[in-house]
C-alpha cells in the first residue's frame, strides 16, 4: 500500500540528501519507524485522510531525504509537537511546507467585519466540504511566539468609524431582517451544543457546529440593523469558539487555532470584549497543552486587560486560575500561588454579581475552580522535579473536584479529566495502587464521550505508571485493561 499512501515526493533521487533535522526529532523521540507510521496513519484517520497508509519503508524514505506530500508534514509537524511539549514546525523537520495563502494558513488576519464573516464562510466551507471528500486537502499550521500574539494584541485597537449610512428602509422593503425568535432559536442551538460537547466530548458533534456556523456566516451576509448583526457576530463567536475547542479535545491542533482565532475576530464586530478574553483564555489552555506557556500567559494578560472594566467576578476568576496554570508551567511558584488565591477571591463574588453571566461562562462553576487551581499546583510538581509536597497542595482541591462533577452528571469529559488528575497525583505522591483506581475509573467514564484527549492522557498517565511502577501488580492490570476499553481507533470528527 505505500505506493499508494499519498506521501509522494517533491525531490528527484539525484537532488535527495539525508534529513538530518528529521532524523534528529526522530532519534530523539525514541520512536520505532514502526510506530512513527503507525502514528502517522492513526493521525491521518481523525483528519479524513483515510488514502495515507504509511509503512517502515517510507519512514526510511523521508529520514533518507524524501518530501512527503501534505498532509504528511502537517502531521508530522504535531506527532512531534505532542511528543516534545513544544512546537515543532514542518521547518524544523526540513520539511518544505506547502504554499498557502494568508486567508487559510495564517492568523495575522484583517480586523474589519466584511472580511471577518467572509474567512469564516470560506474557512467553514472548506472544512465542511473537506470532510465529506474524506480527505484533509490543505493542511493549516500552527503559530506560536511573536507570530500569534502580536496580531491578537490588535483585538485591543478601536475599529475606524463606520461612515455615516443613510436612513434604513421601511422595514417590508428591507432584506434579511430576522425576527426576534429566530435569533433566540439561533443563540438555545449554541447553548445545545455546548451542552452536548461537555456531556460527549468534542468528537461527536464539531461537524454539526461547524455547519451552524457556515448558516450564521451565511445570515451575516445579508443586510441587518447593526443591533441584529452584533448577534449575529456574537453567535458566530460563539460557535467558532466552540468548533475550536471540540478540534482541541479530537487533536486538530492547527483547525483549533484558526477556529479561535475567527472566534476572536467575529467577538470585536459583536462588540463583546468578555468574550474575547474567553476565546483568548482557549487559546492560552491550547498553548499551555502545546508547551507555550510563555505565549498561554501572554494571552491571559491580553484576555485580562481588555475585559478588566467588563467582564464578571465569574470570567476575571476563570482568567486568574488560567494565568496560575501559565506560571506554573512556567515554574514561577510564588505568581502561580498568587494567581490561585485571586481566582479564589474573586470566584466568591460571582454570588453578588448584578447581571446574569452569559451561557459561555456558565460552566466554571465551583469544581472547575478547584479543578484548575488543583492542576496548577499539579503541574508545579512536575516542573519542579516531581515535588511531593506541591503534589500534596493539589490534592484536596482534585479531591473536591471529583467528587462534585460525580455529583453533577453533566460534564462527563471533565470529570475523566480529573479523575486522570488524580491519578498523576497520586503517581507524584509515589502510590501507585491508588493511582490504578482512579485511571481505572476514568477508562469508564471515557468509554462514555469522544474526546481524544482524555484518551491521549489517559495513555500517558498508564506509560508513565508503567515507567516508574512496572512489578506493581495493580498496575500490570491497568495496562492490560487499557488495550481492551480504549483500543487505539480513529476519532470521530
Amino acid at each position: 500500500m505505500s505506493g499508494t499512501s499519498g506521501s509522494g515526493t517533491n525531490a528527484t533521487n539525484a537532488d535527495k540528501r539525508p534529513n538530518e533535522l528529521l532524523t534528529s526529532w526522530f532519534v530523539r523521540s525514541g520512536w520505532s519507524k514502526g510506530e512513527l507510521a503507525r502514528q502517522v496513519n492513526r493521525r491521518a484517520r481523525q483528519l479524513g485522510a483515510n488514502h495515507i497508509s504509511t509503512d517502515t519503508s517510507r519512514v526510511r524514505r523521508w529520514l533518507d531525504g524524501e518530501n512527503p506530500r501534505e498532509p504528511i508534514p502537517r502531521i508530522l509537524s504535531e506527532l512531534f509537537s505532542e511528543r516534545f511539549g513544544c512546537v515543532v514546525s514542518v521547518e524544523d523537520l526540513g520539511l518544505r511546507a506547502a504554499r498557502q495563502s494568508p486567508s487559510v494558513s495564517g492568523v495575522d488576519l484583517p480586523w474589519t467585519g466584511p472580511q471577518t464573516v467572509a474567512l469564516l464562510s470560506e474557512f467553514s466551507r472548506s472544512d465542511l466540504m473537506l470532510a465529506r471528500r474524506g480527505f484533509l486537502g490543505t493542511s493549516l499550521g500552527l503559530s506560536a511566539g511573536p507570530s500569534l500574539i502580536e496580531p491578537m494584541q490588535r483585538w485591543l485597537v478601536p475599529a475606524p468609524s463606520a461612515p455615516r449610512s443613510e436612513p434604513e428602509p421601511p422595514a417590508p422593503l428591507r432584506r434579511g431582517r430576522l425576527s426576534k425568535p429566530e435569533l433566540d432559536l439561533l443563540e438555545s442551538t449554541t447553548v445545545m451544543f455546548r451542552q452536548w460537547d461537555a456531556q460527549c466530548g468534542g468528537g461527536l458533534r464539531r461537524k454539526a457546529v461547524v455547519g451552524q456556523l457556515h448558516e450564521v456566516t451565511d445570515l451575516l451576509q445579508e443586510p441587518h440593523p447593526e443591533t441584529t448583526s452584533r448577534k449575529l457576530f456574537k453567535v458566530a463567536a460563539e460557535l467558532a469558539e466552540l468548533a475550536g475547542w471540540m478540534s482541541y479535545d479530537v487533536g486538530l491542533q492547527p483547525t483549533a487555532q484558526k477556529c479561535f482565532v475567527l472566534a476572536l475576530h467575529a467577538a470585536k464586530e459583536a462588540g463583546d470584549r468578555p468574550l474575547g478574553s474567553y476565546v483568548l483564555s482557549s487559546m492560552s489552555r491550547q498553548m499551555i497543552h502545546l508547551g507555550r506557556p510563555d505565549d498561554a500567559l501572554e494571552l491571559i494578560h491580553l484576555a485580562q486587560y481588555g475585559s478588566r472594566d467588563c467582564a464578571s467576578p465569574r470570567t476575571q476568576a476563570m482568567l486568574y486560575a488560567m494565568e496560575a496554570r501559565a506560571y506554573a508551567n512556567m515554574g514561577q511558584p510564588g505568581k502561580c500561588k498568587r494567581a490561585v488565591r485571586m481566582a479564589e477571591d474573586t470566584f466568591t463574588e460571582a454570588g453578588e454579581w448584578d447581571e446574569p453571566d452569559p451561557d459561555w461562562i456558565r460552566f466554571f462553576s465551583e469544581a472547575e475552580l478547584y479543578a484548575e487551581n488543583s492542576h496548577s499546583y499539579r503541574d508545579l510538581a512536575y516542573v519542579a522535579g516531581r515535588s511531593p509536597s506541591y503534589a500534596s497542595l493539589a490534592e484536596p482541591l482534585m479531591t473536591k473536584a471529583v467528587d462534585l462533577f460525580a455529583q453533577d452528571g453533566e460534564h462527563q469529559r471533565s470529570y475523566a479529566l480529573n479523575l486522570i488528575g488524580m491519578a498523576t497525583v497520586h503517581l507524584l505522591q509515589r502510590e501507585p495502587e491508588r493511582s490504578a483506581a482512579y485511571a481505572t475509573d476514568a477508562m469508564r467514564i471515557a468509554k462514555k464521550v469522544r474526546s481524544e484527549r482524555v484518551n491521549t492522557r489517559i495513555r500517558k498517565t498508564v506509560d508513565t505508571a508503567v515507567r516508574d511502577f512496572g512489578d506493581v501488580h495493580e498496575i500490570v492490570d491497568l495496562t492490560d485493561r487499557l488495550a481492551v476499553e480504549l483500543p487505539e481507533t480513529a476519532e470521530a470528527v
